[in-house]
């Protein structure tokens, strides 16, 4: 466990082109994958952000903390918002970011984003897969007010690395394929 890394699980949407939240999705595996990988990987806490399903608790693995993005509906830059705030208040030198619809992507690729940003002088990190951007995201505390900043509507920490050239990228194709799942599969 890299005890300065805190997990957070992006999961408040309301999944309009997939039908339904998916925090929910696979009778909430998907969320217990996101969470296994994080902590798998080195997190510690890990939140979970909900927002779509309301704000009443839902069954999480033990000692994983909820928080509810009251604004969720603006977008993904509330639910990231709200995560960042509620690891602020600890001692985690970085937050790694990881949506609740990729559920492929496990341990291994959390370890290795996350010992990729602790190598980099900006100490931002991000998997990619097939040579495109994707998640994990780590991101040192000294970058979270400008990340929250910058945020907007459905951008979430994206902008904000786009602009810069010192996010390192980390080929993950070997260990998962970082699908996103916006659709119910037919």
């Amino acid at each position: 466990m890299v005890a300065d890394c805190a997990g957070i699980v992006l999961a408040a949407g309301a999944g309009r082109r997939f039908g339904y939240p998916k925090v929910l999705a696979a009778e909430g595996n998907w969320l217990r994958t996101a969470v296994s990988a994080l902590r798998g990987g080195g997190c510690a806490p890990v939140v979970v952000v909900v927002g779509a399903t309301g704000p009443a608790a839902l069954p999480l693995p033990d000692g994983v903390r909820q928080v509810w993005a009251a604004d969720w509906a603006t977008g993904l830059s509330a639910s990231l918002r709200a995560g960042l705030g509620a690891v602020a208040a600890g001692d985690a030198e970085y937050a790694v970011i990881m949506p609740v619809d990729t559920p492929d992507v496990g341990a291994a690729v959390v370890a290795r984003v996350i010992a990729a940003a602790h190598g980099a002088p900006s100490g931002l990190a991000r998997a990619v897969f097939r040579g495109r951007p994707g998640h994990p995201v780590a991101l040192a505390r000294a970058h979270w007010p400008a990340i929250s900043a910058a945020a907007v509507g459905d951008s979430g920490a994206r902008e904000y690395l786009a602009a810069r050239t010192d996010t390192v990228g980390v080929a993950c194709d070997d260990l998962a394929t970082g699908i996103d799942h916006d659709f119910r599969a037919p």
